[in-house]
């Protein structure tokens, strides 16, 4: 009877430290991407389109996440060949936001 428990207790335990394991795989995966991401990020916008894409990002996270993602597959694709200033920044930004927008439609009975 402790012979099972022992296994059972040595299962487990291996359970946990596989499962610590692959989490701490995927933290550093993470990690490597977000350096990745900047260091692309970096390259191809200017300081003022940094800062304004930054602001952004304080007060629309999940969409500034996607306006990156969205510049460096952009970028990858090859169709941003030149650096991204703040005007350009700006009117990606302007039709990524607006895209999004939800309009609302009051009727009166």
């Amino acid at each position: 009877m402790s012979d099972d428990v022992e296994a059972i207790r040595k299962k487990k335990i291996e359970e946990l430290q596989q499962k610590a394991l692959a989490d701490e795989q995927a933290r550093q995966q993470k990690i490597e991407f977000e350096l990745q991401k900047q260091q692309i990020l970096r390259a191809l916008l200017t300081s003022e389109a940094r800062e304004r894409l930054t602001r952004v990002k304080m007060a629309r996270k999940e969409e500034a996440e996607q306006i990156e993602l969205l510049l460096i597959q952009l970028y990858q694709a090859g169709k941003i060949t030149k650096q991204v200033d703040d005007a350009m920044l700006k009117q990606i930004l302007e039709k990524a936001l607006l895209s999004n927008k939800k309009e609302f439609k009051i009727r009166r009975i």
